[in-house]
């Protein structure tokens, strides 16, 4: 498929996936007789995991570390595991955290729907 097809497909812009295979997240893109660039649908899935990285705050260069690492081969698959074990933990204390805040917005919102808060509140407790 095209850039822009994958564009449309990914929600990322062109600029975005040709950044992505400049910095080594994307494999080597097969181009055309006419040198435009033709992804298939390992790139797709790639872009799909990378997406799900980024959205849990994986930072750019733990990406591109994975990436290499794929690139490399099967010899590097503890490796990329223990990548990824360590970035699920982080992802484990952030959704803690979460929700953690997440009891004290349900806490204030309660206290609202008891007609419990006062206009002076400031500190974010309901009085």
């Amino acid at each position: 498929m095209k850039i822009g097809t994958l564009a449309k497909k990914t929600g990322l812009s062109p600029h975005t996936l040709r950044y992505y295979e400049r910095i080594g997240l994307l494999p080597t893109v097969y181009r055309d007789s006419s040198g435009q660039r033709d992804y298939d649908q390992r790139v797709l899935n790639r872009i799909e995991f990378l997406s799900k990285l980024r959205t849990t705050g994986m930072p750019l260069r733990d990406m591109q570390r994975y990436a290499e690492l794929v690139t490399q081969g099967d010899s590097t698959a503890v490796q990329r595991q223990q990548l990824l074990e360590q970035h699920r933990q982080q992802v484990r204390h952030r959704l803690a955290e979460l929700q953690s805040c997440l009891l004290v917005i349900d806490k204030k919102i309660d206290g609202y729907c008891n007609g419990s808060h006062t206009i002076t509140d400031t500190t974010g407790d309901p009085k």
